[in-house]
């Protein structure tokens, strides 16, 4: 029976899996090597080896309704779109509610995780750890979760851009990006045109003299916000939308899809369009690129064919003189540095895990990587479902398939993402967010069933099916129920409004009970949390009865 877990990282992924122990159960201790909490979100002004870094302004592109996790929403005064400061707040507001830091040993690095000699009848881990002062310690932990990321180790291909070794100037990789400040009047080419790159390209073309973006294969540019000023994810990212998409051919929806984009800015014109089609790789989201480049600022250019000195020469032989800078948004290498390379099962390009959890090579299934995830969503919520089932196969309320039966099924995982998605050496892993999101909830219990809130609470069944994907669904019901996951899903929309009440225009009731039949809705329905009640339904038909009939009761200034 596992009762003691080692959790490795105190970023999103390792405090949710801290707190899926804690809802088991199990005792679980946290090392992270750093001295805070937040992993990624953590920003620091300089990088640190073997460590994620950020930069000063980096806002996520994640709407926070679709970021947050399951059981605590994000504060509705918050913006749509976090900066990474306000993400690192609600981490500490997660940790705080559900009292995680205790489990938490800061600066201390996890050496090596080795099977102990009785692994086979135990199923028990031997971690070592080295603390801040250099002193190694020696742990035995009934189960492991890697929650270490994979934004660590930055792609720095110099052996694919000849003549580098004469450049120069500066050149650097985006982990190494701070800010603009070193731009100023310069000539700028940033190479590659993931997020980052972007990012990189729009903030430096602010301050630098001309900036260029070099691109081998283009992509598709998403903005942020969409019809009627809603985020893209809450607008898109329902499921409604994925049922569609399990009807009707994919390619009906890339031509949908890249109609609509061109539309707004034709990606041949703008020297953007990739070499595949929309729905096979995440696309850029940058609200700012498009102007940049219609005003001249981005510069998009083909692939680097080679450095002399300043010029930079680009594959179609065109080339830019005097280069002061080169940033190289060339994506990360991954590892578990920690763990021996007999443990991960090799499938393709990637590492092969069951559900994207699980070696499936193990006799035990004692040894779980989460986060470790590549989506058209947020890291946490899938982190989340991802600790919440390993937790339940740590406990043994959920058994495993045979170990070859786990490889058959990562192998044709891996058939299917080569399939139905670009993949390289440095994006090995997609899948669809829904799916493996309502996958995993299956397996857990807490997937909602549909057919059942259609009879039983249909105001709920539209909001789940209609409705952005928020990971409050997985709330509901089964292991972990949270109450207030229906009034969550009921008020997603009030809190993704509630930072743009900036100016509202007050109106001045003379009629008293009018305003007392306002006071006393609102009232009843915080009581009622939104439930089906008489007494709501009561006096919202005769306030609207008596606001109608009257009007004279508003201020003649206010109309």
């Amino acid at each position: 029976m596992v009762h003691r877990v080692a959790v490795i990282g105190a970023g999103p992924s390792g405090l949710t899996s801290v707190k899926a122990c804690l809802d088991e159960g199990m005792v679980p201790t946290c090392f992270e090597s750093s001295n805070d909490m937040g992993g990624l979100w953590k920003f620091k002004e300089v990088s640190e080896p073997n460590r994620a870094s950020i930069y000063r302004s980096l806002t996520i592109n994640i709407s926070k309704e679709m970021m947050c996790f399951s059981d605590l929403p994000i504060p509705a005064d918050y913006p749509n779109y976090m900066h990474h400061s306000k993400i690192l707040k609600y981490f500490r507001m997660y940790a705080d509610h559900f009292k995680l830091l205790k489990h938490i040993r800061f600066q201390t690095v996890v050496k090596s995780v080795r099977q102990r000699p009785d692994f086979s009848r135990t199923g028990q881990w031997e971690v070592v750890t080295e603390d801040k002062d250099g002193h190694e310690e020696s742990h035995v932990f009934d189960a492991v979760i890697c929650c270490s990321g994979h934004y660590t180790y930055p792609n720095l291909p110099l052996k694919d851009f000849p003549g580098i070794e004469t450049f120069e100037g500066k050149y650097f990789h985006s982990w190494d990006y701070k800010g603009p400040e070193d731009m100023y009047g310069k000539r700028v080419v940033v190479i590659g045109i993931g997020n980052s790159g972007g990012d990189i390209a729009v903030e430096g073309s602010r301050v630098a003299e001309q900036v260029y973006m070099s691109t081998r294969r283009g992509a598709w540019v998403v903005r942020q916000v969409v019809d009627n000023g809603l985020p893209l994810d809450m607008k898109y990212n329902t499921r409604i939308v994925h049922i569609l998409f399990q009807l009707l051919p994919i390619n009906f929806f890339n031509w949908m899809v890249e109609k609509r984009l061109n539309t707004m800015y034709d990606h041949t014109m703008y020297a953007l369009k990739p070499t595949h089609r929309f729905f096979s790789q995440i696309p850029v989201i940058n609200d700012d690129l498009p102007f940049r480049i219609l005003s001249g600022a981005v510069i998009v250019k083909p692939n680097v064919k080679e450095i002399r000195g300043s010029t930079v020469v680009f594959d179609d032989g065109s080339m830019v003189e005097k280069v002061d800078t080169i940033v190289f948004a060339t994506g990360y290498n991954y590892g578990f540095p920690y763990l021996p390379s007999s443990v991960m099962h090799k499938s393709g390009q990637r590492v092969g895990l069951y559900k994207h959890v699980f070696p499936p090579n193990l006799e035990h299934p004692t040894l779980a990587i989460v986060g470790f995830i590549h989506a058209f969503g947020a890291i946490m919520p899938q982190a989340e479902m991802q600790a919440r089932w390993a937790t339940r196969v740590f406990k043994g309320y959920k058994k495993l398939p045979s170990n070859q039966a786990m490889i058959k099924a990562v192998e044709k995982d891996t058939r299917d993402i080569e399939k139905n998605y670009f993949v390289s050496k440095l994006t090995p892993l997609e899948v669809d967010f829904v799916s493996y999101m309502d996958d995993l909830a299956g397996d857990i219990g807490v997937r909602p069933n549909l057919l059942w809130l259609f009879f039983t609470d249909f105001p709920l069944f539209k909001r789940v099916l209609w409705g952005p994907m928020t990971a409050y669904q997985y709330r509901l019901t089964g292991p972990g129920k949270w109450e207030g996951s229906r009034r969550a899903i009921f008020t997603q929309f009030d809190r993704m409004y509630q930072p743009l009440k900036t100016r509202q225009k007050q109106l001045k009731y003379n009629c008293k009970f009018h305003l007392q039949l306002k006071l006393s809705l609102d009232t009843c329905k915080m009581k009622c949390s939104f439930k089906k009640c008489p007494l709501c339904e009561l006096m919202t038909f005769w306030s609207h009865v008596h606001l109608k009939k009257s009007m004279s009761c508003l201020n003649k200034q206010n109309l």
